[in-house]
């Protein structure tokens, strides 16, 4: 009879086992297993909208601080769009409100929560605040607004939208340098982050600071884009052609490891390969911690080489922004086969005009920015680096006038031989830490290279 027993508890355990296993791989139960999961984490996900000329690059460095203080990766977006559009005011409702519609449609399924955060940085103020104008169901949506140094209370009213945009909850972040009283929009929670410039009051950490703050009610537990130590981490993006934001279609995309000292590639063989498509989309590929990476970008006619500084942790928004090729801004750079020309980026302004307060952003030694070249009124962030005629002759001391006119760019007549090139970066405020990426000096008349320094230093 006792074996009789153990054998019917037995069997009994193996059934009651069976059936569990039987739920747990159903669809249903795993959609609800997911969405419980995912209400675990108690914030909203959160979408970034960037402004004119820009893209998700300007929220690489918040989304891994996101991540750093706990948030999943499926709560973390961005929303990009072409900012070049003629006619902005019947593209955002035809084009943009509805993509951006369907995006917050898949992260709610997705995480399973009623509402998103939404942040807007200049032009994307604009974009964001029309968008919860236009329809109480779509502001309804959204929890928390933060409105980006962008459209101004003023202008607001003058543009018809109401205070705060769609009735829905607002802080307004303003650059502390170009800050004006009137700018503030009412019954919004408005800051001022002294001493920083536009692009950089979108990139900053005392701006992640405020942005936490307002979305969780309660401070971060740190600022800092935190290192991943152990196991590996993950690398994803898009390579697209800017500044329309559309994927650059057809294009091979090869990933090489390279050495920090000179920037050459360990190995005959990508780390990773991927044919990009419409969408841009590439990744996400495994790496360690620490390892710094070539990204060639892969067309006839034309290869572009991206390098950054190495990834403390799991990144989500690498952007390779480059252009058709024959055009472009890029294009208008004189080539020769026996000089490199650089296209170096951060997303923070390289400032010329304070002694004291000086980014320093050398070349084989050689300083590119100044007084003029990284004045304030100029916003600079991109710097392209060529020898204008070909001619061998460097003149550093006046920008090149064409591309200084572009907002956000400054142009640098400068020689770069084709042989190792060593990109130096002191960033303001760093107290005097060194940022620096050596790369092999590709010929200008088939190659492209574009340098992206972080926007931090740690």
């Amino acid at each position: 009879m006792k074996a009789l027993f153990k054998l019917s508890v037995l069997l009994s355990a193996v059934i009651s086992l069976s059936v569990t296993l039987l739920l747990i791989s159903s669809p249903a139960f795993a959609k609800h297993a997911h969405h419980k999961g995912k209400k675990a984490f108690a914030h909203n996900p959160v979408i970034f909208i960037h402004g004119s000329s820009g893209s998700a690059s300007q929220f690489e460095s918040q989304a891994m601080r996101f991540m750093s203080n706990g948030y999943p990766k499926d709560h973390i977006h961005a929303m990009e769009y072409d900012s070049s559009a003629e006619n902005p005011y019947v593209y955002w409702p035809t084009v943009v409100y509805p993509r951006l519609d369907a995006l917050i449609a898949q992260v709610l399924e997705t995480t399973g929560k009623t509402q998103v955060d939404l942040m807007g940085h200049s032009m994307g103020t604009f974009v964001s605040q029309y968008y919860l104008n236009s329809n109480p169901a779509r502001a309804a949506k959204v929890a928390h607004y933060v409105n980006i140094d962008g459209i101004s209370g003023k202008q607001m009213a003058l543009s018809g939208i109401s205070s705060p945009p769609g009735g829905v909850e607002t802080m307004a972040l303003w650059a502390g340098m170009t800050y004006k009283e009137e700018a503030e929009i009412d019954d919004a929670q408005n800051v001022v982050i002294d001493n920083q410039t536009h692009v950089e009051v979108c990139t900053s950490a005392e701006s992640f600071f405020e942005m936490y703050s307002f979305f969780t009610g309660t401070a971060p537990q740190t600022t800092r884009v935190v290192p991943e130590t152990w196991g590996l981490i993950e690398i994803a993006g898009r390579a697209c052609l800017f500044p329309e934001n559309i994927g650059v279609d057809g294009a091979m995309l090869e990933i090489y490891r390279i050495s920090h000292k000179t920037g050459n590639r360990l190995s005959k063989h990508p780390r990773a390969v991927f044919e990009i498509g419409e969408d841009g989309n590439f990744g996400p590929f495994k790496a360690r911690a620490g390892e710094r990476f070539e990204f060639v970008i892969i067309r006839d006619g034309q290869d572009h080489h991206f390098y950054k500084e190495s990834f403390l942790r799991s990144d989500y928004f690498v952007r390779l922004n480059t252009s058709r090729v024959g055009e472009g801004i890029g294009a208008s750079m004189d080539t020769h086969p026996e000089q490199a020309n650089l296209i170096i980026s951060r997303d923070k302004e390289f400032w010329g005009e304070r002694p004291l307060e000086k980014d320093i952003l050398a070349i084989n030694g050689v300083d590119v920015i100044n007084e003029v070249t990284g004045e304030f009124i100029n916003r600079t962030n991109v710097v392209y680096v060529f020898d204008q005629n070909a001619d061998g002759i460097s003149y550093i001391d006046e920008p090149v006038g064409f591309l200084h006119s572009v907002p956000f760019m400054t142009g640098v007549d400068l020689f770069v031989p084709t042989d190792m090139i060593r990109i130096t970066a002191i960033p303001r405020g760093g107290n005097g830490k060194m940022q620096i990426i050596n790369i092999p000096g590709w010929a200008s008349d088939y190659h492209r290279i574009s340098v992206q320094f972080n926007d931090f230093v740690q």
